[in-house]
């Protein structure tokens, strides 16, 4: 029987927004069809223990795994679509879920359908045998795109001048894409040991802060960062679209802070490898961008072509940040040997202080020395 789970209902219809707010007393209700992974983490890691979802979590246009994570997490999800949920329920109000029911002051607000590990481990598999039809479609996107955007992508773009050094240096871009958390994890010894500039894509400033580091350059629309990460000190570069809309502008102008005004096709992430391609950098390290085709098609974009030329363009220079943690993890630093060291030390001042024996020889030893120097 499922348990009954009474607590605080949290709406918010941008999950990456709502994820901040939320506590493990909390019922998230979310519209988020097709739940990616970065979104289930997140919600996961918040300690949320039931999610209902007003859209369907995963509707089959691609293989999408994110809500298999959630549940794997130990959270409820609850698909309600349609369910008015927005209109019903006030931000803090006392919810209760009974199986798929969410009920408010003693009413019946919604019903929905738990989900569960094993049905979605069944609609995981089959859509990954639909996945040929998802990529026709997606190519077909894509390159209708790449024709209507080739003439900007061939040609480049403008570049502001930045006093962040590129040139010959290792850059870390981190976007706040799936597994952003644990690549960041592993390439601590990496970013120790180079000290590459830091470039961040919106919210990657907040995961860097988060892991004690700070960026160098912000690159993005600025609509996931937070105000603390925008006044740390970093250059501000804001993506703005080739139609001419800089939505992010207005927020910077509105801080009071300086910034930069660069006009690109794509997303925000390619904006940021080209910028670190074109300043002359030696490496690129990608922390949470996109590699694998699940990770494209859940960005539902209108066409990804200037992801791909991106893509083709800076990949001598590109790596992933998990390539590299296995390139640095062979190398042993400082530390580790001093605590090997300390912990041999401590075994034989361990053994000697347990041992008369050990003790008589090295008091005989020491004596036989200190006699043979006329001590």
């Amino acid at each position: 029987m499922t348990r009954e789970i009474t607590g605080r209902a949290r709406l918010g219809r941008r999950t990456k927004d709502l994820v901040k707010r939320l506590g493990p007393e909390d019922v998230a209700i979310v519209d988020h069809a097709d739940l990616d992974r970065v979104s289930a983490e997140e919600l996961a890691e918040s300690g949320v223990r039931a999610v209902v979802n007003v859209s369907r979590s995963s509707t089959g246009r691609f293989p999408n795994p994110g809500p298999l994570e959630l549940v794997r997490a130990g959270v409820r999800l609850v698909d309600a679509p349609g369910a008015p949920l927005f209109d019903e329920l006030a931000d803090g109000e006392l919810v209760r879920l009974e199986g798929g029911g969410i009920w408010c002051n003693g009413t019946l607000v919604a019903e929905g359908t738990v989900l569960d590990a094993v049905s979605l481990e069944k609609a995981l598999l089959e859509q990954q045998g639909r996945v040929s039809d998802a990529l026709e479609t997606f190519a077909e996107n894509t390159l209708r795109h790449l024709q209507e955007e080739a003439g900007s992508l061939a040609a480049g773009i403008e570049l502001p001048a930045l006093r962040t050094r590129f040139r010959d240096r290792h850059v870390l871009v981190v976007a706040r894409g799936p597994g952003y958390k644990s690549d960041l994890r592993m390439v601590r010894p990496y970013v120790r040991d180079f000290r590459p500039v830091l470039v961040a894509v919106d919210g990657g400033a907040d995961a860097l802060r988060d892991a004690g580091l700070a960026a160098d350059v912000i690159v993005g629309d600025f609509d996931s960062v937070s105000d603390a990460a925008l006044r740390a000190g970093a250059e501000l570069v804001v993506h703005a679209y080739p139609a001419g809309g800089a939505p992010g502008a207005e927020r910077l102008r509105h801080l009071g802070l300086a910034h930069h005004v660069v006009s690109a096709p794509g997303i925000s992430e390619d904006l940021a490898l080209q910028l670190a391609y074109e300043k002359g950098a030696a490496l690129i390290v990608a922390v949470g961008t996109h590699f694998n085709l699940v990770e494209f098609l859940e960005r539902d974009r209108e066409g990804m072509a200037s992801t791909f030329v991106t893509r083709l363009k800076v990949g001598e220079s590109l790596v992933d940040a998990k390539g590299v943690s296995r390139l640095v993890s062979g190398r042993v630093g400082v530390w580790p040997l001093a605590v090997f060291a300390a912990t041999g030390v401590t075994a034989i001042v361990g053994a000697v202080l347990a041992s008369p024996a050990l003790r008589n020889v090295i008091q005989s030893t020491t004596r036989a020395i200190a006699n043979g120097l006329g001590l």
